[in-house]
């Protein structure tokens, strides 16, 4: 990519055991925002507004937020159908207290959904339909936004989907449907974030495309510890609902 943006460094850790932990470069994306594409990076980030009052509420989050990530997908990728089916609200410290339905961010190189596991979602929500919508090309898209701004605690790596080989994809071999992708670490990844993140943006993240022309299929990301964030920042608190984009043949 053209340009050289301002970066850090930082470690991020290749294993779920973290004795993997790499230190890599982690450039500024919104250097770079105009170049970002879901078919080439595998990832991009967007302006949207959101009516959500409480996500901690998850029967408001899946009444009004599941729609409209939805509606930003058709609008972000031209999808003809999606279906948002699943979120994570993710802050450490009400995690710890063991609030309900919180869990604390992912420190691990990974990404959500592999060859074998996507499909099975897909299969799961949509049962009825599943084997039809599978012989044509579909996606599994994580839509991430800050739930307070800025984000400045544990902001979210992604890693350019072109510096990533098929080698470097590590299947864990758990249950088929819940089957994630670790990864080798590579000199030649090329990480990114956000660095700011607020409420009113959404990182639209591919985590499967069932199309296999060379266009970005998995996108590796993790939370990472920012060296550079100031003592007694505020956790992090973000959200991130997962949604299954369905094309028509010629897209």
């Amino acid at each position: 990519m053209a340009g050289a943006p301002e970066h850090i460094e930082a470690s991020l850790n290749y294993s779920v055991d973290r004795k993997f932990s790499r230190v890599v470069s982690i450039y500024d994306g919104r250097a770079i925002l105009g170049q970002l594409s879901l078919e080439k990076q595998g990832f991009v980030l967007t302006h949207r507004e959101t009516a959500v009052r409480d996500f901690y509420d998850a029967a408001e989050v899946r009444s009004i937020y599941y729609p409209e990530v939805e509606q930003l997908l058709k609008d972000m990728t031209g999808a003809a159908k999606v279906l948002a089916f699943e979120h994570d609200v993710r802050c450490l410290p009400a995690s710890k207290r063991g609030q309900k339905g919180v869990r604390e961010p992912v420190r691990v190189v990974h990404d959500d959904y592999t060859e074998k596991s996507a499909p099975e979602r897909l299969r799961l929500y949509l049962p009825e339909e599943a084997e039809g919508l599978l012989k044509s090309r579909f996606a599994v898209i994580n839509v991430w936004r800050p739930i307070a701004g800025p984000v400045l605690d544990t902001p979210l790596a992604v890693c350019d989907a072109q510096s990533l080989a098929e080698h470097d994809l590590i299947p864990t071999e758990e249950n088929v449907k819940h089957e994630v992708y670790l990864f080798r670490f590579s000199d030649s990844h090329r990480w990114y974030y956000f660095p700011h993140m607020q409420r009113n943006e959404a990182l639209l993240i591919k985590c499967f495309d069932s199309a296999s022309d060379g266009r970005a299929r998995f996108t590796a990301h993790s939370a990472f510890d920012d060296l550079t964030t100031p003592p007694k920042t505020a956790a992090r608190e973000s959200i991130e609902v997962r949604a299954l984009a369905f094309f028509t043949p010629r897209a």
